[in-house]
């Protein structure tokens, strides 16, 4: 169980099929899901807006903020396109520069642990209200278990830079 290989421990075939599928449901509304993504943060974690420099000083109604939508739906899109990709690829497929990036902010930010929790919480409870009557047990454990092995990369990079 090396995990500093950057193999990832299994993802099965089924679980890649269920991504996919599950995937290509969302991905022509991922602008509005990201958003929905993001509030549900929020409502869980209403501390984690103070994270975000652009809620800090904003008058508007975080489900109107533009700046909001845009880092929801590409925060949405880059988890869907790696858990997309995990399986063919072996590992997380972000780019390096972009999860030095990420972890270097997640980092400066004071991101913690328990914020990863929340996230994973509310991507699961996108996923399955986008998706409708196609979840199912399995499909949460594949989104599950795709999101860890981002977070893993991530977190192999939080550090000062």
């Amino acid at each position: 169980m090396d995990h500093h290989s950057g193999a990832v421990v299994s993802f099965t075939e089924e679980q890649e099929a269920l991504v996919l599928k599950s995937w290509k449901v969302m991905k022509e509304d991922s602008a509005n899901l990201g958003l929905k993504f993001f509030l549900r943060i929020f409502e869980i974690a209403p501390s984690a807006r103070l994270l975000f420099s652009f809620l800090r000083d904003s008058k508007v109604p975080l489900e109107k903020n533009p700046k909001l939508k845009s880092h929801g739906m590409s925060v949405f899109v880059m988890t869907c396109e790696s858990a997309a990709q995990l399986r063919k690829s072996g590992k997380v497929t972000v780019r390096e520069t972009t999860l030095k990036r990420l972890g270097a902010t997640h980092f400066k930010y004071g991101v913690l642990d328990e914020h990863y929790e929340v996230t994973r919480f509310a991507l699961l409870e996108t996923i399955k209200d986008a998706v409708g009557e196609m979840w199912c047990p399995e499909m949460k454990t594949a989104w599950a278990e795709a999101y860890d092995q981002l977070v893993a990369a991530i977190k192999q990079e939080m550090k000062p830079v």
